[in-house]
């Protein structure tokens, strides 16, 4: 037994102790936080491609998110909160990565930036929705207006009275 500087590895307990996953292998966890990066807006092009827009070629300001994936920023615009839908206010931790604010309340003099998607001129508005959470809003009172009626009596149809 020789002194050969190499670590010396004590087997741990439990069926596990000596297993790792292959390089390579997806985390548990990297299904939900690319699902939440998508949900977010976070879809800008990762490095090494240049931070370009696929859809109109202008070049964003690209920032790394919590959920590993980059984000296309508006470069040169900083507005405050409140005028940006919710969803697609996005704010910059000390440390440069961006996190979207979600639909939460901006608190009051509180400034973000916008993705580049929001103005983009290679995406229609109906691409875009910017107002999504207000179209979940909608549908859910289409479901209320309806159970109403359902519990009013109204007829579906209008008699016909000839």
């Amino acid at each position: 037994m020789g002194d050969t500087h190499e670590p010396h590895l004590v087997p741990l307990p439990g069926p596990d102790a000596h297993h790792r996953p292959p390089a390579g292998t997806r985390r548990l966890w990297e299904n939900i936080d690319q699902a939440q990066a998508a949900l977010d807006g976070a879809t800008g092009p990762e490095p090494p491609a240049p931070p370009l827009c696929p859809e109109c070629g202008l070049a964003g300001e690209r920032r790394p998110t919590h959920t590993g994936q980059h984000v296309l920023l508006e470069p040169g615009y900083t507005l405050p909160a409140h005028l940006v839908p919710g969803g697609h206010r996005w704010y910059l931790g000390g440390d440069g990565t961006a996190w979207n604010g979600g639909l939460d309340e901006p608190p009051p003099g509180a400034t973000c930036r916008i993705p580049h998607r929001l103005a983009c001129p290679g995406l229609t508005l109906d691409e875009i929705r910017p107002w999504r959470w207000l179209e979940a809003v909608r549908e859910f009172n289409t479901d209320r207006a309806r159970r109403k009626a359902d519990e009013d009596g109204f007829p579906g149809a209008l008699p016909d009275v000839g």
